[in-house]
């Protein structure tokens, strides 16, 4: 009898523990379930869904067709959308130099310090924003298959590091005392900013420059920056990025005020003698930059010393080193 109701308390705990094993797997389910969630069906807005604390890192922001608002990026998101999802709307960019009456509002916007780190944006098509994507610093950043529409800049990535700027389309710039870029990777603050990859982006059509614009610079498809005017501490490296495979065809609609460029490295220093230069071990090939006029601007002149810009269809076509050291 003993042993018996032993073997019935075995039973029972193996049993208790089956139930707890079950309940924890319906648990995950509907964690990964809930894990989804849909604007304007779960949240009426993409902030909205930002915000909420049910919204971890790691969840999924779906957002429908139609015409949508951007937001304030505070989470380890993925922003996706859904073949006609269209950002057109978002938070304003308030330290920016004005421009007569022109919208400097953001699609998404990460206010620096981190903020948003891990976070994702695909599948959108940014109509009319002026920064479609605009960082002050976060790390890890995914932006694919987007399309943005006459943007003042594209992709904006100050002081990040990690990111994946990855097959987008982007037609059209414009200029408003600054900008007229499609990517641009940069530092003002002194950090390092390294392993960045930009490939596979098409950047195409005309840089319109505002009849406001006061000129003194040039527009670029895609920039690496180190920014030191004024008080700005520029970067004390950047380093190890990437540029590949990337289609750049621009023209400016007033070259006189504001030309612009496929592809710029740029100390703003313009300081020949550094040794070691802050922009150095980056990589630039296999990029069409035949539709530009000016295909490659670098400041100081002596940068090619410094990175690999090579095997760019174009005026630097024949400088071919081995494919192996774009890996």
């Amino acid at each position: 009898m003993k042993k018996f109701v032993i073997l019935l308390m075995a039973i029972a705990l193996i049993a208790g523990c089956s139930d707890s094993v079950l309940d924890d797997d319906l648990m995950l389910k509907k964690a990964k379930k809930t894990a989804v969630w849909n604007v304007p069906d779960d949240f009426a807005t993409i902030q909205m869904a930002i915000d909420d604390p049910d919204v971890e890192d790691g969840a999924v922001i779906q957002v429908a067709n139609g015409e949508h608002a951007g937001a304030l990026v505070t989470k380890a998101v993925t922003i996706k959308g859904s073949g006609k999802t269209v950002i057109n709307d978002g938070p304003l960019l308030t330290s920016y130099m004005p421009c007569g009456t022109i919208v400097l509002d953001c699609g998404f916007f990460f206010t620096g310090a981190g903020a948003g780190s891990g976070a994702s944006i695909s599948n959108l098509t940014f109509d009319g924003v002026a920064f479609p994507v605009f960082s002050r610093g976060a790390d890890d950043i995914s932006v694919k298959k987007c399309t943005m529409l006459n943007p003042i800049q594209g992709v904006t990535n100050w002081a990040g590091n990690n990111w994946v700027i990855d097959h987008n389309v982007i037609t059209d710039l414009r200029s408003a005392n600054g900008g007229g870029i499609g990517v641009i990777i940069a530092d003002n603050s002194g950090g390092i900013v390294e392993n960045n990859v930009v490939s596979h982006n098409k950047i195409s059509g005309t840089l319109s420059v505002a009849e406001c614009d006061g000129g003194n610079y040039a527009g670029s498809g895609i920039v690496l920056y180190a920014d030191f005017r004024g008080s700005n501490t520029g970067a004390e490296e950047i380093k190890n990025n990437k540029v590949l495979y990337n289609k750049i065809s621009l023209e400016s609609d007033n070259p006189e005020v504001v030309d612009v460029v496929a592809f710029e490295l740029t100390d703003s220093r313009n300081d020949a003698i550094l040794d070691p230069q802050v922009l150095l071990d980056n990589k630039i090939g296999f990029n069409d930059f035949r539709g530009t006029t000016i295909q490659v601007a670098l400041t100081p002149e002596n940068l090619d010393e410094w990175n690999i810009i090579s095997r760019n269809l174009g005026d630097n076509r024949g400088h071919g080193v081995h494919p192996s050291l774009f890996k």
